[in-house]
């Protein structure tokens, strides 16, 4: 038995397996855009760790920076004390946005919803809070209130949070649109929901992603998102965008929010912000961000390590992102460049792109499924998203030649179905 195999088989002896994964991959270590498992075999990393590792594996900078906080301390609960790091991270991240902001830092995305979920009905004291269909925003149970981009992910756990809506997202796969259907699902919010459902008086937020990563990576039209704005501004309603994923420099900006011309009241960060530990934040408008004093905290947000490798995470992210816009086209033509039939449609910004296949019409799973498992036995790695599209999320410091090759071959296994 090779060393992957028995590590496989003892993960299903000790681990509770309510994950998937979508190849025996066994990872031993890895350095920049490069993957190695416990036989010495290397891989072109199209993943980074779930969009993650977006300055590499093995930064040395984050490494630096790790060490010399690990020299001063590891943690002390910054909700219970202060330290001048956490103060440091919080000015430089609140400069990207378009406001004058105050942060709360979480462990993940989902806290991060979570603590959106409780800003936004603490400070307006309002409880409906919208939410999208095909969305991802996370597993706990506020967070997965609003997460249906696949059943399993909530339907043995009912009841859910109460006073939550989920309206159609802008997805010309949705059998009720047709092509752009922006202006019919805004109509519908306006002159159904909110005359029919609730009083918009009732509402806190909406809770979108301003591009939807788990549902497939489908980017809406920049009109909804204007508009959905609009709604908001007038009803005083909170606009919360989910950027756990599509943050720090993803889609080729800071923000993806910027791509759409809109302005958030509260964004939710976590992934690529620690550089590989465990981080979250909200950033909110400074007089939004007002819940009472002991009516919201953690033990680990903003743990000196993590926030250690944020503060190198947001000095390098920007100088780097003219590479993401120019490797994600890379990557996007190569991909379009496949001639096979089941290769509907690719999409996405910047690193985040997405390769929907479809069989009559129809999600081609089976497709999804030998793609990624021929990719990785020719030593790339990436994974599916919705219910058939391949999703790449490289590190955003991706070396030119290594995002040719990858998804030159990525494009060649489509092409084989």
């Amino acid at each position: 038995m090779s060393l992957s195999s028995k590590i496989i088989e003892e993960d299903s002896r000790y681990l509770m397996q309510s994950f998937s994964r979508w190849y025996p991959l066994v990872i031993d270590h890895a350095k920049g855009s490069i993957v190695y498992d416990v036989e010495g075999r290397e891989y072109i990393d199209m993943n980074a760790g779930i969009g993650v590792m977006a300055l590499g594996h093995g930064n040395e900078k984050v490494i630096n920076a790790v060490q010399e906080q690990m020299r001063k301390f590891f943690h002390y609960s910054l909700t219970d004390f202060y330290y001048d790091l956490a103060v440091r991270v919080a000015r430089k991240l609140v400069s990207f946005f378009p406001f004058q902001g105050k942060v709360f830092y979480t462990n993940s995305g989902t806290e991060s919803v979570e603590a959106s979920l409780k800003i936004a009905r603490g400070h307006t004291g309002r409880q409906y809070i919208i939410g999208f269909t095909n969305s991802f925003h996370g597993r706990t149970f506020g967070s997965m209130s609003f997460t249906s981009s696949k059943y399993v992910q909530r339907s043995i756990f009912s009841p859910l949070l109460p006073s939550t809506l989920l309206v159609p997202y802008p997805d010309r796969h949705n059998p009720l649109c047709q092509g752009d259907c922006s202006s019919a699902i805004l109509g519908y919010i306006e002159d159904w929901v909110f005359k029919k459902i609730v009083d918009p008086n009732d509402v806190a937020a909406f809770l979108i992603e301003p591009i939807q990563g788990e549902g497939g990576v489908v980017v809406p039209p920049k009109q909804f998102l204007q508009g959905l704005e609009k709604i908001s501004r007038d009803n005083e309603i909170l606009l919360i965008l989910d950027e756990v994923q599509t943050g720090i420099g993803r889609t080729g900006r800071m923000f993806a929010y910027e791509h759409f011309d809109v302005k958030p009241d509260l964004v939710c960060l976590a992934k690529a912000l620690g550089g590989g530990l465990p981080l979250g934040a909200v950033v909110g408008r400074s007089e939004i961000m007002d819940l009472p004093r002991g009516s919201h905290a953690n033990t680990f947000g903003g743990n000196a390590l993590a926030l250690a490798a944020a503060e190198v995470v947001l000095e390098e992210v920007p100088r780097i992102l003219s590479g993401v816009e120019r490797n994600g086209k890379l990557i996007f033509d190569n991909l379009a460049s496949s001639n096979s039939p089941y290769l509907e449609e690719v999409r996405g910004r910047g690193l985040m792109i997405g390769a929907d296949l479809r069989k009559d019409g129809k999600p081609f799973e089976e497709g999804l499924e030998k793609v990624l498992h021929k990719s990785f036995l020719r030593g790339v790695l990436a994974i599916g998203a919705g219910e058939s599209t391949v999703r790449l999320l490289p590190p955003l410091i991706i070396e030119e030649e290594l995002a040719q090759k990858g998804s030159s071959i990525i494009a060649q296994e489509i092409s084989k179905l």
